[in-house]
């Protein structure tokens, strides 16, 4: 078996000849990895890999999928060429047997008879020695490409990390609410965990206690406030934007975070509860990183109608993440904890509607943040930055006058058929007219043969955040805070809560 010898910063001839979009091979029509479309776009696939900053294992994992389906193609026409053989000495066999001449006088053997069982023999026991190995290379193969993350999209820019995201609008001007709230120009904004401390609602310490650090506890005004954000945001979504709201378990199995791509590659971040507890029809089970696991598998291994999509769901959900990665970061506060609320979009849609659908999404979750009077940016990601299983993505960032900063608030990612494909979720395309009118009988008395249903194709599934309840108070916190501790609740908001207009 051999691999490529290409190192970093090195292409091959068919990378040199291809026209690059973004510093890489356009994805062009190609949909999605699998074992046959890594082998035949190797230096596309390779491409990809590189502008993600991929690892040298996951490059690796690529070139021997290419090798590996090369093996499988062999040992398909080993296994066929020996079934060949066992149904020809079959044959044989029979014929001899139906002749009489399996019965030989004075006890003689038939020795074409016994070369021929021999020799069936033989095929039918090359032919499982085949089929066994091709059982193994197809799961070494499975295994591979569940390391692969998804191709990415033509407009995705290149870059290493989130530094080189390209800003694609911005929104309201930062110093709007503070003229509007009569900021001074010497005042400093606090912190949102200090202005809740001031509101007596910021119980960190109890909830540390009994829960271990990145645990965090809200009373009173700061509670009702945080009730309000989700309320508000369920409201918007499922009265306004369309979509279905939906009540989702907390705990998942092993195969549903496969489906979305969570696993196997970000199982350290999962929280995973113990056999003894609970498992989920047999398997491993989990609870929740998003709410995105449960409503995306909802159609798992489902075929649905054209006509039924799009699907738009919602959800507002607690959401757990060990955040094994973020040693050190973000220790401070509401920005990044193990246990947090947020409301979550998701859409399936056929692929010709999924980039229209991604950017409705993406506008609902702007929307929220619009109408609470929070400036923010709009980011496309970089090819370095962008998640595993998305091929385009937008990230909403919100203003924090307590940080100085912006801060991711919403990301809202199109996955084109990555998920669909992994758990099953395809749907039916409609029947064309031409299909109709054979359906029909085409007119003219003549009967015509029945035209066929068309083939079920994969869906593309899109999500995001709309939004993260939690970040969302801490912008609120910040930005509607007051000299004197107090925060104004913003106007959209009053109604849930008892017309409060200001906590003090």
């Amino acid at each position: 078996m051999r691999f490529s010898t290409t190192t970093e910063g090195e292409s091959t001839t068919e990378e040199a000849n291809a026209e690059l979009i973004n510093g890489r091979i356009s994805r062009g029509t190609i949909s999605s990895l699998d074992a046959r479309t890594v082998t035949d776009n190797l230096p596309l696939v390779l491409s990809h890999l590189k502008s993600r900053r991929a690892s040298a294992e996951a490059m690796e994992a690529a070139e021997r999928i290419a090798a590996l389906n090369e093996d499988r193609v062999a040992l398909i026409q080993s296994r066929d060429a020996a079934l060949g053989v066992r149904k020809e000495q079959s044959a044989i066999v029979g014929q001899i047997m139906r002749s009489g001449g399996g019965k030989m006088e004075d006890g003689e053997v038939n020795e074409e008879l016994e070369q021929a069982k021999k020799l069936s023999g033989e095929a039918a026991e090359d032919a499982a020695v085949a089929e066994a190995k091709l059982g193994e290379i197809e799961e070494n193969v499975q295994f591979l490409l569940a390391s692969l993350p998804n191709l990415l999209d033509d407009v995705v820019p290149d870059g290493t990390d989130d530094t080189e995201n390209e800003e694609v609008e911005r929104w309201g001007d930062i110093n709007d609410l503070k003229e509007e709230l009569g900021w001074s120009d010497d005042f400093e904004p606090l912190w949102h965990d200090d202005v809740a401390s001031n509101l007596n609602g910021w119980k960190a310490d109890a909830a540390v206690s009994m829960s271990g650090s990145r645990f965090v506890s809200l009373s009173g005004p700061v509670a009702q406030l945080e009730r309000a954000l989700s309320t508000f945001f369920l409201n918007m979504h499922s009265m306004e934007h369309g979509y279905t709201e939906v009540s989702v378990p907390l705990v998942v199995s092993r195969s549903s975070l496969e489906g979305t791509s969570q696993l196997p590659k970000f199982e350290d971040d999962l929280f995973k509860i113990t056999p003894e507890s609970h498992t989920c029809n047999g398997e491993d089970a989990f609870l929740i990183p998003t709410a995105e696991v449960p409503l995306t598998n909802m159609h798992r291994d489902s075929i649905l109608e054209e006509e039924d999509l799009p699907i738009s769901y919602v959800a507002l959900t607690p959401c757990f993440r060990a955040e094994a990665g973020s040693y050190g970061r973000d220790t401070r506060g509401l920005v990044r904890t193990h246990q947090f609320y947020k409301v979550e979009l998701v859409k399936i849609t056929t692929p010709e509607t999924s980039d229209e659908e991604h950017e409705k999404l993406t506008r609902h979750a702007q929307k929220c943040l619009e109408v609470l009077k929070l400036p923010y940016r709009k980011v496309r990601l970089c090819s370095g930055d962008v998640g595993f299983s998305a091929r385009h993505c937008y990230d909403l960032e919100v203003w924090l006058p307590g940080q100085k900063e912006y801060r991711e608030i919403s990301s809202c990612s199109n996955t084109g058929d990555f998920q669909a494909r992994r758990m099953g979720l395809r749907y039916r395309p409609a029947a064309s007219a031409d299909d109709a009118d054979a359906n029909q009988g085409g007119g003219g008395g003549k009967k015509k043969k029945k035209a066929k249903k068309p083939k079920p194709v994969a869906c593309h599934t899109i999500n995001g955040s709309g939004l993260a309840v939690g970040r969302t108070l801490v912008a609120v916190l910040e930005n509607y805070q007051m000299p004197d501790g107090s925060v104004v609740v913003p106007e959209v908001l009053r109604p849930y809560m008892g017309g409060k207009e200001v906590l003090k």
